[in-house]
């Protein structure tokens, strides 16, 4: 598998300590000068419903808006922040004032200066009000100064570590106030249409067929972007997209959209170049969820069978195809800061699951079943969802756990799991980003059990404990301290383990030898293709 090692990291948001760059670091020099002109095309499935991430996290709406709009931050391979509308940033000993420096002479595309201004509008009205992680994230700001132009001054009520890890494009994208304030942001026109600061400028969106972006010409990055524009075309067929790479009708195929099992036919490094390092910083998990509200589920013993039962390597090699790694706990490998392996494993053992099992009271059978179960998945999958369906199918069935599979369109799958809570077991992949307070205490803390919203703590599982814990990690300025709690809390999830983290997936970007970027990025997936460029053809 084509995956870089992480390299040990930490933070560079240190308490009191500032951190300042002109630039990206340039991770790729070997790649060879820029080339300036052409049109990168880029597949991207399926079709956004809207063009702005500044309120909505779904990947594919932000792997277009990253172009036209930016946020304060990007992020390298280790998930450590770099530069991009803010150029440095400062916390205060005590934890409780944050101070971004933003970068000079940015235009928004209709020529208005970019300002603090922008920044404490978006912060207050959109992120901290309407964004599904923002919510959580900048809940414990009070107040945004703007003492000048180029100064964000962010106070809080309680210390935010996780604040740095989430202003980013993807989780905080930075909307033009003269063009919101005063306006329904929801149904603003411009979520159709951005203005943004970003190296590209949009030009026209033809509903089912594609997105164009053009050049900014007033970019504030020098002699940036290199490419003439971007167009996104909506490929729904997942063969179809693979042809398309093929032919050289697109250059990039982003986030997985070509299947893993037809990478194979993309292996020439002499013409393809397959990427696996640009979702890091999303930190995905394939899981599956119980809903404790059920009597055999609210049991312990019970669930801690059922990972036994599965085998995470063989579920890894025969659906994943390798690509990506089991998993140990809510928080992946991936996310090296806060990582902690010693926690309580459930390596692949049936014989120890039939003997939770029986110790639970569920015995077998005259037919060999000790229970039925229904478990549902995103039938908007195909087979991509299917395959991991049915694995778990089968693995269970082995236990003598008879499932039921309900494949729905991805409306009646979440209204069943989050609205109605009409199920035993789910399926999905969920992002867990760098830091557990901003990705993974959604899925268990007790005040996120939110009838009808989606990726919340849909399983109903309250631990008074745990929520103890993942509240003063949430506030805990001193990192060793708070290290110390997030070890804990992994350790308490993994005893009880209301969800069974199976498999830290591996988004894959592939792409056409012709397509070349400067700087090898952690959230790559929405990175601003302001460094990228297209070799001539030969």
């Amino acid at each position: 598998m084509n995956r870089r090692d992480f390299l040990a990291a930490s933070t560079l948001f240190s308490i009191g300590v500032p951190f300042s760059a002109d630039v990206l670091a340039d991770a790729s020099a070997a790649q060879g000068s820029p080339v300036r002109g052409g049109v990168l095309n880029v597949a991207v499935s399926p079709e956004p419903t809207l063009l702005t991430s500044a309120f909505i996290t779904t990947m594919n709406i932000g792997q277009v808006s990253s172009k036209v709009l930016e946020g304060l931050v990007a992020y390298d391979l280790n998930l450590r922040p770099v530069p991009a509308l803010a150029t440095s940033w400062k916390t205060s000993a005590d934890g409780l004032t944050t101070t971004f420096q933003l970068r000079k002479n940015v235009k928004w595309h209709d020529g208005k200066d970019f300002s603090a201004a922008d920044v404490q509008y978006t912060l207050l009205e959109v992120w901290k009000k309407l964004h599904p992680f923002g919510r959580a994230a900048f809940a414990n700001v009070t107040a945004v100064d703007t003492p000048d132009p180029h100064t964000v001054i962010i106070r809080l009520s309680s210390p935010a570590p996780y604040l740095i890890n989430y202003i980013n494009t993807y989780g905080a994208q930075i909307l033009p106030r003269h063009l919101y304030e005063g306006k329904d942001v929801l149904s603003n026109p411009l979520n159709n249409a951005p203005v943004g600061t970003g190296p590209f400028v949009f030009k026209e969106w033809v509903k089912g067929s594609h997105v164009r972006l053009e050049r900014n010409p007033n970019y504030w990055q020098k002699d940036q972007p290199y490419l003439d524009g971007v167009v996104f075309k909506f490929i729904p067929d997942a063969a179809a997209r693979t042809v398309a790479l093929e032919a050289g009708e697109i250059d990039v195929a982003l986030g997985s959209s070509i299947p893993l099992s037809n990478l194979g036919r993309f292996q020439d490094k002499q013409r393809y170049r397959i990427n696996t390092d640009d979702g890091r910083y999303l930190a995905t998990i394939f899981l599956t969820q119980f809903n404790v509200r059920k009597p055999y589920f609210a049991d312990r013993r019970v669930r801690q069978a059922l990972a036994y039962a599965i085998d995470r390597n063989a579920l890894l090699k025969v659906v994943f195809l390798g690509y990506g790694k089991p998993a140990t706990g809510p928080v992946p490998s991936s996310v090296v800061n806060y990582y902690s392996p010693d926690t309580r494993q459930y390596p692949f053992d049936v014989r120890k699951a039939a003997a939770l099992l029986d110790e639970a009271g569920y015995r077998p059978g005259k037919d060999g079943k000790r229970l039925r179960v229904t478990l549902d998945y995103d039938g908007g999958g195909g087979v991509t969802a299917s395959r991991p369906a049915e694995f778990i199918k089968q693995s269970l069935a082995r236990v003598g756990v008879d499932v039921e599979l309900r494949a729905g369109d991805t409306a009646t799958y979440l209204r069943r799991v989050f609205t109605d809570q009409d199920y035993d077991l789910m399926i999905s992949s969920l992002h867990r980003l760098p830091d557990p307070t901003l990705g993974v205490q959604r899925l268990f803390w007790t005040k996120n059990i939110i009838k009808g919203a989606p990726w919340t703590n849909g399983s109903g599982y309250s631990n008074p404990e745990l929520d103890r814990v993942m509240e003063a990690a949430g506030r805990e300025a001193d990192e060793g301290k708070r290290k110390a709690l997030l070890k804990q809390w992994q350790q308490i999830v993994q005893d009880d383990v209301p969800v069974l983290d199976l498999v830290e997936q591996t988004w894959v970007t592939v792409s056409t030898a012709r397509f070349r970027k400067a700087t090898a990025q952690g959230d790559g997936l929405f990175a601003s293709y302001a460094d990228a460029w297209l070799t001539p053809r030969a």
